[in-house]
């Protein structure tokens, strides 16, 4: 169990310390949940009222935030709690599962895979012909990486994970439980004698960046033909879709259950809310916003943020759904 007291916790933040506390700081926690030993943080003024009956004895706090802490109570003022909070979560994290051995012996990897300094392999995982695992990569067990893929040094696939043939994959990526990358795409056109669907080859690849972060059960297909792109940077949540020859900038997020049809394009810095649906052939520019549960099938411009099915500007979706309001009652 890691422990801290509240001047090793203000070390890390290189916060501003007010008050102390004679508790020692053993984990995070809710500030309505906390107990003593708990350090909880105020990012917000609106969880402010809450510091009054919590029992936590730290706080991270903004430093816009006017409030006291009380005694036998202290708070760290940062520039922003949640960040702070990020950095402090890091000393706090237990430590991955460890191997036993660097490369299971059920293991099954091909004589031509290059495998670089300082990799570890999981039980039962597949290593196919002349994949190229950079220095430091990490597969848990049961992942399986197809012919012709390379992956980038300090990448983390976790259990379940498929990476298919000729996917080529950055540095310091994780991949976490059952993702798949470089699956067929979604293509079928009706048999011209009316009979049933022919099915298209999609003969290409996925290309990832660096430091891409994907969650469970997300998946990225790939290319009819040239490549599926994931930009450096960019952050996918779990139960995700990304679908054939998409193409994302540096920097995306896209939240669970949101979806990218055939072919679209998005800037940089582009965030997807949950549940959203991008139509295909759709370029949403750089620094664009899509509300959790829009339908956009329509670009979306540099800057814009948009809500609704179908999407449009928030601005005016929002006089649209006050005009309804006003009109029901």
């Amino acid at each position: 169990m890691h422990s801290f007291t509240v001047q090793q916790i203000n070390d890390i933040l290189q916060g501003e310390l007010v008050g102390n506390t004679t508790h020692t700081i053993t984990g995070v926690e809710e500030i309505r949940n906390a107990s003593p030993t708990d350090l909880t943080f105020i990012g917000n003024k609106k969880y402010a009222k809450f510091w009054v009956d919590s029992k936590a004895s730290v706080a991270i706090i903004n430093d816009t935030i006017v409030l006291e802490p009380g005694s036998n109570r202290a708070f760290i003022k940062v520039k922003n709690a949640d960040l702070a909070m990020a950095m402090l979560l890091e000393a706090f994290q237990p430590p991955a599962p460890v191997f036993d051995t660097a490369i299971h012996p059920t293991a099954v990897i091909h004589e031509t895979a290059r495998i670089g300094d300082g990799v570890q392999i999981g039980a039962h995982c597949y290593i196919g012909k002349n994949v190229v695992l950079g220095d430091g990569v990490i597969l848990y067990h049961n992942v399986s990486v197809f012919d012709d893929t390379t992956i980038g040094a300090q990448t983390i696939a976790w259990s379940g994970t498929v990476i298919r043939e000729r996917s080529q994959i950055g540095a310091q990526c994780i991949f976490h439980n059952n993702v798949s990358i470089g699956a067929d795409g979604f293509g079928y056109r009706p048999a011209d004698d009316g009979r049933g669907l022919v099915k298209i080859p999609h003969i290409g690849n996925v290309v990832i960046g660096n430091g891409v972060e994907i969650g469970a059960n997300s998946c990225v297909d790939r290319a009819k033909f040239n490549s599926t792109i994931i930009g450096d940077g960019c952050k996918i949540d779990n139960l995700v879709q990304i679908a054939h020859n998409c193409i994302m900038g540096r920097s995306c997020i896209m939240a669970g259950h949101s979806g990218l049809a055939g072919s679209v394009t998005l800037g940089d810095g582009v965030i997807i809310g949950g549940s959203a649906s991008i139509k295909d052939h759709t370029t949403i520019g750089s620094g664009a916003t899509v509300g959790a549960g829009s339908g956009v099938l329509n670009d979306v411009k540099e800057g814009q943020t948009v809500l609704g099915y179908p999407a449009a500007d928030s601005r005016n979706m929002l006089k649209q759904w006050v005009a309804l309001r006003r009109l029901a009652k």
